[in-house]
């Protein structure tokens, strides 16, 4: 049976991580911190002397360093106590306290056609992986190839190819047992609706596969191999199994690299992810083709405390920036934030390293701003700041920003920094602030890594040594 997320959420809620695997292992004492909800013991699942098996609380997760097992109580259970899924949630919430909903006709039906779709979309992926590999995919390998892609990394993405032809994946999954209704609701065919005879939605395209957070394959994005194609890159549709505003693309491969590395780096598409992951950044993610959504962000924030986001050096690329502190900003929470990071212009991820390297990436990932900083150089940038009036405008124009923060602690936070930066700059310059922007205009932004126009040690009230974007 499959369990309303919210269910599971409570149970997990009520039984700390430490709880359930608490029952199987010893925690060691010198290394496990019970004030923080951080445990270390001998991992279960593989003989070792020294502990390399973590677990916290606060994210509900376990990963030995060891034998690379990680996942959440469910999981633990499950592979523990040699239990299946619905027979580990029954039990944790009998431990917990929560009833689980009864099961019905139409659950049943549910989950039946959702586990069928899923064998349906491995069978998709197997096909493009075969495409991939055949005489048809040929110029798809010259692609990658290309793009400095070695055979390891292409096998570790699965990545593959969609033929041209408008029927090939029809007739493959037909010819498999599946039928083209069940193809238009795994999102593979473009249906009657949107076109006449149901056909391939893919074609002439390398495949990135999508899976969510259990390993489970929901999606594809496809990269058109023909320049004349309207999109560039094309998603699966919204289907029973793909909401992409939920999920990032390479997740639950980033998940256990993002807590060794202490930081999560998130940027804007599929041939970043790889290749940064590549280049040893395999903490790396992607929003898929969106805006940066509440349910990636809360995703990016169970891997790491303060996530990177990395956007391309262009004003697509800030504008990016500024949606997702308007959408974070009133998630916000003590010690949970982000940070930016950005390139040079007209570089992206993969032109970096491919150009200059692990350590050019590095030193832009070290250097990332926080978001405090990021929001003040957006607004101050943009103000007039000549007149008492004009400079109420600034200053009513950031207190509504921060305005939007629930969190009381942050908020208070926000508002006696942004007023000391505010005072600073009255102080420094209290009618030449209009001067300063003139300066700033002149200000190269190539040489500094698209830096919001008033960065640097000219800009008042700026944190540091910059008031804006970083690189």
């Amino acid at each position: 049976m499959r369990y309303p997320p919210r269910i599971l959420d409570e149970i997990r809620a009520r039984l700390p991580i430490n709880q359930v695997v608490g029952r199987h292992v010893t925690w060691d004492r010198r290394k496990s911190q019970p004030a923080k909800g951080d445990w270390w013991a001998c991992c279960p699942f593989h003989s070792e002397k020294t502990p390399s098996f973590h677990a916290e609380d606060r994210k509900g997760r376990y990963y030995c360093f060891g034998c690379q097992a990680s996942g959440d109580i469910f999981k633990f259970v499950c592979e523990m106590e040699g239990l299946g899924f619905a027979e580990a949630v029954a039990e944790l919430a009998r431990e917990a306290g929560v009833t689980l909903p009864r099961p019905s006709t139409r659950a049943a039906q549910h989950e039946a056609e959702r586990e069928r779709l899923l064998r349906l979309m491995e069978t998709a992926a197997d096909y493009y992986r075969a495409q991939l590999a055949s005489a048809a995919g040929a110029e798809a390998r010259r692609y990658l190839e290309g793009r400095g892609l070695s055979s390891e990394t292409i096998a570790r993405f699965e990545l593959g190819y969609a033929p041209g032809e408008r029927g090939a994946l029809k007739a493959h999954l037909r010819d498999a047992g599946f039928s083209p209704d069940e193809m238009v609701r795994a999102g593979m065919l473009v249906g009657e609706a949107e076109g006449g005879v149901p056909y391939d939605r893919f074609r002439n395209r390398i495949m990135f596969p999508i899976r969510d957070g259990a390993g489970a394959l929901i999606g594809f994005g496809g990269r058109a191999l023909d320049p004349a194609q309207p999109a560039k890159y094309l998603n699966s549709p919204e289907t029973v199994l793909f909401h992409k505003r939920e999920v990032l693309y390479n997740a639950r491969a980033a998940r256990a690299a993002a807590f060794e590395a202490g930081t999560v780096i998130a940027v804007e598409g599929y041939m970043d992810v790889i290749a940064l992951t590549q280049a040893g950044f395999p903490q790396t993610v992607a929003p898929l083709g969106t805006a940066l959504t509440e349910g990636q962000l809360a995703l990016l924030w169970r891997m790491a405390d303060e996530p990177v986001l990395c956007f391309d050096g262009d004003e697509a690329g800030r504008r990016a920036a500024l949606r997702a502190i308007e959408t974070a900003l009133p998630l916000l929470e003590a010690g949970r934030s982000l940070r930016f990071a950005f390139l040079a212009q007209g570089l992206d991820p993969d032109d970096l390293v491919r150009q200059e390297g692990h350590q050019a990436l590095a030193a832009v990932i070290a250097g990332a701003r926080p978001m405090a900083d990021v929001l003040w150089g957006h607004e101050w940038e943009s103000a007039d700041c000549s007149t008492p009036e004009r400079r109420a405008a600034l200053e009513k124009r950031l207190m509504a920003r921060i305005d939007q923060i629930r969190d009381p602690h942050v908020r208070r936070q926000y508002q006696r920094d942004f007023r000391e930066r505010l005072w600073q700059a009255w102080r420094a310059r209290p009618a030449a602030a209009s001067g300063a922007r003139a300066r700033a205009r002149g200000f190269n932004r190539e040489q500094a890594g698209a830096r919001w126009s008033k960065a640097g040690a000219g800009t008042p009230g700026g944190a540091g040594s910059s008031g804006g974007f970083g690189s």
